[in-house]
């Protein structure tokens, strides 16, 4: 029998890797009734997660991360059947050994990510509404296990990002050109007080799954909720508008507009909340995003906010 290492720092759990923890995997499959079927692991995912058999698929939660299966269970119960596109069903859940573990239902195809390059220009006319809806959908789900997402209080949440946005950044390597504009930026932005709903956070092409078919591709899933929070809406647009449409107006435009703005509603001031929304996000990686994303027209905040977010 082998046991999982106790990786209780995320140095520890870093050093670890898929294969390496593969015979802890079996012994758990085993307690579980499982022994014996093939397990594979995925090669993407900040988490250990391993294809079990043709159906099924363990995500492991390592005791640095502990708190993350709460959300990730959370999320998946109360979403299972109630959005325009299919979430893991949960098969199972619980401990082995300090660390814990979600046996759930396997989404059929490839990522968006990965066909992306394979998708029409009308394939991704088609599948923005969709995605829209989607958003929007979970946006307005609502449950009892929902309310254990953090934070607690948003407006002290977003304080709290504002009050360390110019630290965050500078230890990510901003260049201080960008650095110095942040805190005016940040003043002259009004995010409002709206409702907190549950938040995906990380709704991009890496969670999403597609098959083709003989209309075109077709959305067929949408995982990964251990980041899962509950806050303003608009804050998983960060995440949609940097990892889905990437700067591709008409995409966003389509997206947004099936969500449910109007077309009045998607000006300069939505474009500056997304990116401000940005910039207070918990994993904001602006020099990356500077590189893999199109360059604004002069090195400001407000002409970087209307290049990413633009949907005329």
């Amino acid at each position: 029998m082998t046991p999982f290492p106790p990786a209780s720092t995320e140095a520890e759990f870093d050093a670890l890797t898929r294969e390496a923890l593969l015979p802890a995997v079996t012994t758990l499959m085993k307690s579980i009734g499982l022994d014996g079927t093939p397990v594979v692991p995925f090669t993407e995912g900040s988490l250990p997660v391993y294809a079990v058999g043709e159906k099924l698929v363990l995500k492991l939660y390592p005791p640095v991360y502990a708190d993350e299966i709460g959300t990730e269970l959370a999320m998946l119960e109360t979403l299972h059947g109630r959005l325009p596109i299919p979430t893991p069903g949960v098969e199972t859940s619980g401990a082995h050994e300090g660390w814990g573990y979600v046996l759930m239902e396997r989404l059929p195809g490839r990522t968006l990510a990965e066909a992306w390059p394979e998708l029409s220009t009308e394939d991704k006319k088609r599948l923005a509404p969709e995605l829209g809806e989607t958003l929007a959908a979970l946006h307005a789900v609502d449950g009892p296990a929902l309310a254990s997402l953090e934070p607690k209080d948003w407006t002290k949440f977003i304080a709290g990002r504002r009050a360390t946005a110019v630290e965050h950044h500078r230890a990510t390597g901003l260049h201080e050109d960008w650095v110095a504009q942040i805190p005016g930026f940040l003043d002259a932005v009004d995010l409002g007080t709206p409702k907190p709903v549950p938040l995906h956070t990380e709704f991009m092409r890496d969670h999403l799954m597609v098959v083709p078919g003989d209309d075109g591709w077709r959305l067929t899933g949408l995982f990964d909720f251990e980041p899962a929070m509950r806050g303003a809406a608009e804050y998983d647009f960060v995440a949609t508008g940097l990892f889905v449409s990437s700067g591709d107006a008409d995409f966003l435009r389509r997206l947004l507009l099936a969500y449910g703005y109007g077309p009045d509603q998607l000006g300069d001031d939505f474009a500056r909340r997304c990116l401000a929304y940005t910039l207070l996000h918990v994993y904001s990686n602006l020099p990356w995003y500077l590189r893999v994303m199109p360059a604004p027209p002069e090195p400001t905040l407000d002409a970087l906010a209307r290049t990413w977010w633009a949907t005329a």
